[in-house]
């Protein structure tokens, strides 16, 4: 595999595992044993009949979990934790061996391209979740695999095309993420002010007494 074919598969492995990962595994896994393409050799266990039946079973969770408004953004949140690990390590091996410090390399900018994608995609799911219509969700994340599994293939079999879109993702992202931390600042704040604690009630207060009331003081005096 040519340098410009490794790296377009490195950050499209990456990439594709920050929105949907299982997807990613499933599709390099069968191209893989179908012989539509030759996998490095760190990543064709991918090709394992276990893994593919795993990665495939979780994707079809996946499909329907990420279509749920409200349990997309848990999925979403739970996989912070396996999408980004997973992407580093998938780039890693999608370099091959070619020295340790490459491989090390490709971790380190893989994980950032894997956190980037799925960031941005957890953080527009939260946006996309105040809508009360479940339609947003569902063509979202119909998107999102119809995005996954083009980009691999574009990534494969044409490299330079997909380097180029690749380029123009990374300058959306960085465009988008001020403008999606502002909004998600929104809704997290309604969210706080919708559960948050009342105002405390200041006490009544306490009557004071008048010594020098004319009745009292009568009393006072023994008259």
């Amino acid at each position: 595999m040519d340098p410009i074919h490794t790296i377009a598969l490195t950050m499209g492995v990456a990439w594709a595992s920050g929105i949907n990962l299982y997807a990613a595994v499933f599709m390099l896994g069968y191209l893989g044993m179908t012989g539509n393409i030759q996998l490095p050799p760190d990543l064709q266990v991918l090709s394992d009949p276990l893994v593919l039946a795993a990665s495939g079973f979780m994707y079809c969770v996946e499909f329907f979990a990420d279509k749920t408004p409200g349990v997309d953004t848990g999925w979403d949140t739970l996989h912070t934790f396996i999408r980004i690990p997973a992407g580093a390590m998938l780039a890693a091996g999608a370099i091959g061996d070619i020295s340790p410090a490459a491989q090390l390399a490709a971790g380190l900018i893989g994980g950032a391209m894997a956190a980037g994608s799925h960031f941005t995609k957890s953080g527009t799911r939260v946006l996309i979740n105040t809508s009360p219509e479940p339609f947003t969700n569902w063509t979202a994340s119909i998107a999102e695999d119809i995005a996954v599994f083009t980009g691999l293939w574009a990534a494969l079999h044409y490299p330079v095309l997909f380097l180029a879109l690749l380029a123009g993702f990374i300058a959306l992202m960085i465009w988008l993420w001020p403008k999606l931390w502002r909004g998600l600042q929104r809704v997290f704040g309604f969210i706080a002010r919708l559960f948050g604690k009342r105002p405390v009630e200041p006490a009544a207060a306490t009557p004071t007494i008048n010594l020098n009331h004319p009745e009292l003081k009568h009393d006072k005096d023994g008259t």
